[in-house]
């Protein structure tokens, strides 16, 4: 028997492992690991851990009308899955195991623990490629390295893209009688701590709806992300970031609805679509430096000389930042925004991370793991990626010395206030001219039911500076 182990790629088309674990006429079987413990000592969300195993209730049901079983393990730790995996393997008799790659190290080291202990029972492993539309070590550099900037990254990338091409993979075919399919809650597989495995209204799992929004977006707002995309007011993003994380829908499907929506692959900003495929290949870029640098994946900076900055861990400041009470009316908005839905717009997640780092000088590994904490599309790579480059750690080839001042980016991005007065109650009945300098207003009205502003920004920004420098020096 050949089995299949799903992880963060919970879809049928376009799956390698699946696809190559389907070639054949031998019996398969599919798996899914429940690591509660785990998972909770990687700070994920439980709205993501909900959305991910709604996700698995949904793909045992349509592998079981496939006839392929998907069986279910609860291993607490990563340590103890190779030791689990090798005994349902011969309960099974599986002798061929199939799952796509992994990239994080906590992730690779498990893996590599499987082989190791599959090996002795003679089960072959075969690793494929499912996270990124080009496996990390494809796109180098002329000397035959992996990329540290983004920039020639990307070209290259589309360079290595039009000579390798791709093929997207429909679903298996039927492979027997239907099984029959109980659901996870009626099986008592989901942690008490999670609460009930409901459909989450905003969040609806399975590939049909990944492709829906896909659709909605590349019909709707493809054309107009350059412009649109920065205005959390404005629905100019695909919001396929939970679909993307776990797996629901692949990057290669992504690429290749937007050149069947274009008729052509967009190869420079100066072409339509364009902005949209370079956040794909920002994705990429940040899962290729995780396998390049794994001490991305210990709470190391890119850029080990940073290590000495002198960050701050003040508790009281760092909890006004996650509640949404700095008094910076867009910082706080966004924050009570991920706070209620487990979602965030990326124009907010770099001015929130920079006001934590630049402005309140709190370490950014707080801030990484308070969002993981709390994201639906909580994702290492690109989790990493974004507050290290906001923090001045990262792969950014902009100096330090970018600081983002929360009162203009609100005004540039959000200019009527529409965004803040949805999240910031307090701040509904303001008129747009004092919606991102509230106090004076306030004053004037006697109300005290909104913050002070934490701190100063120039104040703030200048000492954000000097830290950097002093480290120069």
């Amino acid at each position: 028997m050949k089995l299949v182990w799903l992880r963060n790629d919970l879809r049928l088309a376009d799956n390698p492992a699946l696809r190559h674990a389907c070639a054949g006429d031998e019996p398969v079987a599919a798996l899914f690991i429940v690591s509660s413990t785990q998972w909770r000592q990687h700070k994920m969300a439980p709205i993501r851990q909900r959305f991910m195993l709604a996700q698995v209730d949904e793909l045992g049901r349509e592998l079981a009308a496939l006839g392929i079983p998907l069986h279910l393990l609860r291993v607490e730790t990563f340590a103890e899955v190779p030791a689990a995996l090798a005994s349902l393997c011969r309960e099974q008799g599986v002798t061929q195991l199939y799952a796509n790659q992994a990239i994080e190290i906590d992730e690779q080291r498990r893996d590599h623990a499987v082989s190791a202990a599959l090996a002795e029972q003679a089960v072959s492993c075969h690793w494929l490629n499912g996270c990124c539309v080009l496996p990390p070590g494809r796109v180098l550099t002329g000397s035959g390295e992996m990329f540290k900037v983004f920039t020639p990254f990307s070209r290259a990338w589309l360079k290595a893209l039009d000579e390798d091409g791709f093929v997207i993979h429909r679903a298996p075919a039927p492979r027997g009688e239907p099984l029959p399919w109980q659901p996870l809650v009626e099986r008592e597989w989901v942690d008490e701590a999670l609460g009930e495995l409901t459909a989450d209204p905003r969040w609806p799992v399975g590939e049909a709806e990944a492709s829906r929004r896909l659709n909605d977006f590349l019909e709707r707002a493809v054309l107009d992300y350059g412009e649109t995309r920065d205005f959390p007011a404005i629905a100019g993003t695909s919001v396929l970031s939970p679909y993307l994380a776990a797996g629901i829908i692949s990057p290669r499907q992504c690429v290749a609805a937007l050149q069947q929506r274009l008729g052509y692959r967009p190869q420079s900003k100066a072409q339509p679509g364009f902005v949209w495929l370079n956040e794909l290949v920002w994705r990429e870029f940040y899962r290729h430096l995780l396998v390049l640098i794994p001490t991305l994946s210990m709470n190391r900076p890119f850029k080990p000389e940073t290590a000495a900055l002198p960050w701050s861990w003040d508790p009281d400041a760092f909890a006004a930042w996650c509640e949404g009470r700095t008094g910076y009316p867009i910082v706080d908005a966004a924050m009570r925004c991920l706070n209620a839905t487990g979602w965030m717009h990326n124009r907010l997640r770099m001015i929130v991370a920079s006001f934590l780092t630049k402005d309140l000088h709190i370490h950014w590994r707080l801030g990484e793991d308070y969002f993981m904490s709390q994201l639906i599309d909580g994702d290492l790579a690109a989790n990493n990626g974004g507050w290290q480059w906001a923090a001045g750690t990262g792969a950014d080839a902009a100096p330090y010395f970018r600081v983002f001042n929360p009162t203009t980016q609100g005004q540039r991005f959000d200019p009527q206030g529409e965004f803040i007065r949805t999240w910031v109650t307090e701040l509904a009945d303001i008129p747009a001219a004092y919606v991102h300098q509230p106090h004076d207003w306030l004053r004037l009205k006697g109300r005290q039911d909104y913050p002070a502003p934490m701190v100063d920004h120039a104040v703030a920004r200048v000492r954000a500076i000097e830290m950097f420098r002093a480290l120069e020096k």
